[in-house]
């Protein structure tokens, strides 16, 4: 059991972990001071802030950090409360391009790009380090992006590895009896996958990691498509948790930004799990393969979750309660 499950499922989950924070901080050294700054200045409307949001998280490879971002820019007065609904909108749907780029099914790529990337780094950073300083001055505005793009590369390349390793437990999870303990109580409610998603999100603060882990055990036939989309659903909802920790202790408006963000996935999880098996026909319909079928129906979820909830961000009440809760001049 611990050779076969417990070994691949913790390093499995913890290299997956590592390199998501690995992409996340590298991304955000690149470019994400600017596009924070663009954030902020392309939020007038819902529209355009849902739309700079979805380019925002999906660079960033993170809807957490873009979400408690944006409440640490409402706590400092930065932002008001009204503008917010868009980005946590297109937070939801940026996010699905990680799990979209895994249902590519390039795992075995994962050693090749890991060899790649440090190859990459060392010999940017070596240049840099051997290299005349009037050339230093010259390449450093390539050197340093070359860099921060291979340690990309490499978390990346990390994430493909470790899903290669999680995927490897479907067989002895079934062979003793848990997958057919978890159907048996599937068959009577799908609620038992979306507390299983929500759960596991909360636990470890990555909805990708969660969805990753559900397109393996997807992918060796070992979970059913509609019963992964429900853990989907729930992962959806379990992502909130880290906001709401985020707001505590923060201003009332930014309590406002973690609970709409709650309210918002917790109401598209009403409405969209009992459509579970709907969803699952609709991801069909796009791709044959299981583990992408789950990565599809997390972006028609999402997306079309985010357009229905847009009309709602339109409201007079919210610009309303940010002259309670937002000082003049936000």
């Amino acid at each position: 059991m611990v050779r076969d499950i417990i070994f691949p499922v913790t390093f499995g989950l913890a290299l997956f972990l590592f390199g998501m924070k690995l992409m996340e901080a590298a991304l955000q050294a690149w470019a994400g001071p600017r596009l924070i700054a663009g954030l902020r200045t392309s939020t007038k409307t819902p529209l355009t802030g849902m739309l700079s949001s979805t380019v925002v998280t999906a660079l960033l490879q993170s809807s957490t950090a873009v979400t408690v971002m944006t409440i640490g820019l409402v706590n400092a007065g930065l932002l008001s409360y009204a503008r917010t609904l868009g980005i946590i909108l297109g937070g939801n749907i940026g996010t699905c391009l990680t799990t979209e780029l895994i249902a590519l099914n390039i795992s075995r790529w994962g050693p090749v790009l890991a060899v790649g990337s440090i190859i990459l780094w060392i010999a940017s950073v070596l240049t840099e380090e051997f290299s005349p300083r009037a050339a230093i001055a010259v390449w450093s505005h390539l050197l340093r992006p070359l860099q921060l793009g291979a340690l990309v590369l490499l978390g990346f390349s990390l994430i493909l590895i470790a899903i290669a390793w999680m995927q490897s437990i479907g067989p002895a999870l079934e062979a003793r009896g848990v997958i057919d303990w978890l159907l048996g109580h599937a068959g009577d409610s799908l609620l038992w996958g979306a507390a299983a998603g929500a759960v596991i999100t909360a636990l470890i603060h990555s909805s990708a990691a969660a969805i990753a882990m559900t397109m393996g055990l997807t992918a060796t036939g070992v979970l059913p498509v509609p019963f992964g989309i429900a853990m989907v659903i729930g992962a959806n909802v379990g992502t909130c948790v880290t906001a709401v920790i985020a707001a505590i202790g923060g201003t009332r408006s930014g309590r406002f930004v973690a609970w709409s963000h709650v309210l918002l996935n917790v109401a598209g999880a009403v409405l969209f799990l009992p459509l579970a098996p709907l969803l699952a026909e609709a991801s069909a319909w796009i791709s044959s393969d299981p583990a992408a079928q789950i990565a599809h129906s997390q972006t028609i979820f999402n997306v079309v979750c985010s357009m229905l909830a847009l009309p709602v961000c339109y409201l007079p009440l919210w610009s309303r309660l940010d002259k309670n809760m937002v000082p003049p001049g936000t």
